[in-house]
């Protein structure tokens, strides 16, 4: 009795024999170049579409996200300003400045609402909602020290202060830390989807390239064995592939060019920005604080042993901003100039960089007549109406809201017009691939068509 083989092994012997027929050869071939045809076009669609996608998710969500950070924490720090400088005012707080704190407090309450829906459920969203249930916890209890603050000192009693002081402890220990790594981690979450959107796909690449190669191959051997020049059927195949292997990498180039521009002009400059007006609101805080606790909050150890604290404070917030001794800017009000890609962009950070100047020289004279015991002449030129360090500072924090304003719109055009570059390519792809794997397959049929 004959020994039983394996599927298997009968399905490789026969495709032996098949290899051993001419016939055979061109099935072989015509099934090879089909399927490689629609793997090209398979693999481009999957990987466009997922770099569609994530360019899709950096306009319309990681970016967003991140604006949103950045305006909680920019909320939270100018509410502590805004409280701190109707502090100063006395128990008359003017109403302007009570509407502000009012509306940072809102603006607040409601990003963090929507970060929490947005991020609900996201990828590596968990770093980012424990930070919102945090500041959540913590908004409330801020505020209620300041009301109890603002309540002290419409009766002229100093427990204000020590109120005012506590919530502003609240603030910047923890508040604000609280909304720096939810603003890290709407960032991190942005760059990987900047990273997803602008890689490679080298994959779809390698396959067109291989099917190319081996249409190329086919076409030469029916060259050789017939000598016809065209095989209509593997002509459009090879016309198909290639128009897929040319609109994938010109559109991914395209698509790669404007969103590095994206990010290097837009995204960086944001980031830049951000950075110059919390700075700045902190600076402010700081200036108003130290008036507030009149030399009774001092720095425990260091070089700075025994200085007021808040003053100190409000000098590191400077240098953050940038070293103007020497007339050159260094920090982040230099970096915020250099990415400026536009004569727009960059005269509203000159603004800034002017105003600090003049809000340094003011800021110096109200120190000195502090220092000198004259508390209300120090009051006046911080938030009195001549020429007051408040004014300045109110030009700076504009300035860097229009230069904010401005990047934005740069950034949302750059990476529009990226997302753009992929638009249709998924489907275009996967269409031109069935036209191709329907040529390949017709072309050798008619080849077949000969031996019959």
């Amino acid at each position: 009795m004959p020994e039983r083989r394996s599927a298997w092994a009968e399905a490789q012997e026969r495709l032996r024999a098949a290899a051993t027929t001419e016939p055979g050869r061109l099935r072989i071939i015509g099934a090879v170049l089909a399927v490689l045809v629609v793997t090209f076009g398979a693999c481009t669609a999957w990987q466009m579409s997922d770099r569609s996608a994530a360019a899709d998710d950096v306009l319309h969500r990681s970016q967003p996200l991140s604006a949103d950070a950045a305006e909680i924490y920019r909320s939270l720090a100018d509410a502590n300003t805004a409280a701190a400088s109707g502090f100063l005012a006395g128990g008359q707080e003017p109403a302007e400045v009570r509407e502000r704190y009012r509306d940072d407090i809102a603006m607040a309450s409601r990003k963090l609402a929507e970060a929490a829906t947005n991020t609900r459920g996201s990828t590596g969203s968990q770093s980012s909602i424990a930070q919102i249930t945090k500041l959540n916890a913590l908004l409330p209890t801020y505020a209620e020290r300041v009301e109890t603050a603002r309540t002290y000192n419409r009766q002229g009693l100093p427990l204000g202060g020590a109120y005012l002081r506590s919530a502003n402890a609240l603030m910047q220990q923890e508040m604000l830390p609280a909304a720096k790594r939810l603003y890290d981690a709407e960032r991190e979450r942005l760059d990987a989807d900047y990273d997803d959107a602008r890689s490679y796909p080298w994959a779809a690449i390698a396959v067109g390239v291989l099917a190319l190669a081996v249409l190329v191959w086919a076409q030469r051997r029916n060259y050789q064995r017939t000598n016809r020049v065209f095989n209509h059927g593997l002509v459009t195949a090879t016309a198909a592939a290639t128009v897929v292997l040319l609109w994938l990498v010109a559109g991914h180039s395209v698509a790669y060019g404007s969103l590095n521009e994206s990010y290097d002009q837009g995204v960086k400059s944001l980031n830049a920005l951000n950075s110059a007006r919390i700075s700045t609101l902190q600076a402010r805080s700081s200036e108003n604080l130290t008036l507030v606790a009149r030399g009774s909050v001092t720095v425990p150890d260091g070089p700075n042993a025994g200085k007021d604290a808040y003053d100190i404070d409000y000098q590191q917030r400077m240098r953050e901003l940038g070293d103007f001794t020497d007339g050159q800017v260094r920090g982040s009000l230099d970096a915020a100039r250099e990415l400026a890609d536009d004569e727009t962009g960059s005269a509203r950070v000159s603004e800034a960089v002017d105003a600090v100047k003049e809000w340094q020289k003011r800021h110096k004279a109200a120190r000195a007549a502090d220092t000198e015991g004259n508390y209300d002449l120090a009051l006046d030129r911080v938030i009195g109406e001549d020429n007051p360090t408040g004014e300045s500072f109110d030009q700076v924090d504009e300035a860097l809201r229009k230069a904010l304003a401005h990047e934005k719109a740069d950034f949302q055009q750059a990476a529009e017009d990226g997302r753009g570059a992929m638009t249709g390519l998924p489907v275009g792809a996967a269409s031109l691939a069935l036209l191709g794997a329907t040529g390949a397959v017709l072309g050798i049929g008619r080849r077949l068509s000969e031996y019959r």
